[in-house]
């Protein structure tokens, strides 16, 4: 099966909103674990723009599935500055998270010539595991060290949602992941509280 078929059939259930890549690593487990295979995990790495589209991913392995899952609840930890007892502690993620973003960059970009003649963009090489995940932590690094970013992270208020994201809103009010699944959810159960109240 072709990378973009993979990309197209599942990427309904990817979300790429939280408004960093790391954040949106971190979206890949609600409402259920979405990386659950490596199809998916192609999926995620070309729509969060690690790579460009059409890059060869054929050569991801399950080490690859293992690594994403491992930095995504390192980040997690950090990002939501929690030490819960029985889980790695804070420091642990810490020191994993900047050892894996010391790792090499991903291949340079290069502009090539497209089907249709325009330039576009494509890696001058495949790109190893180590790479992206280094592209990830190294985001997650900028945004936990950047207080202006770091104070712009929020929780969605939706019911049982546990997704963050980057609050980039004017007068930073933003409130739910996505005004359009938590917050439609909100206000149709505005809406419905309402007519109950109407009725009784």
């Amino acid at each position: 099966m072709a990378l973009g078929t993979a990309a197209t059939a599942s990427a309904y259930e990817l979300r790429f909103d939280a408004g960093r890549i790391c954040l949106d690593l971190l979206a890949t487990t609600h409402p259920g674990e979405r990386l659950d295979g490596l199809e998916p995990l192609r999926a995620w790495i070309t729509g969060s723009g690690l790579v460009p589209p059409g890059t060869p991913l054929a050569h991801a392995d399950a080490g690859w599935l293992v690594g994403f899952r491992e930095l995504r609840g390192c980040v997690g930890q950090l990002v939501r500055g929690t030490n819960t007892p029985g889980v790695r502690s804070y420091g642990l993620a810490l020191a994993r998270v900047n050892d894996v973003a010391r790792a090499a960059a991903p291949p340079a970009p290069r502009a090539v010539p497209g089907e249709d003649g325009y330039l576009v963009r494509e890696l001058a090489g495949p790109p190893g595991c180590a790479a992206l995940l280094a592209a990830v932590a190294r985001d997650a690094v900028e945004l936990l060290t950047d207080p202006v970013a770091r104070a712009a992270v929020r929780e969605c208020e939706g019911d049982n949602c546990p997704l963050v994201y980057l609050d980039t809103s004017r007068g930073r009010r933003r409130r739910w992941c996505s005004s359009e699944v938590c917050g439609n959810r909100e206000r149709v159960a505005r809406h419905r509280r309402r007519a109950a109240l109407a009725r009784a």
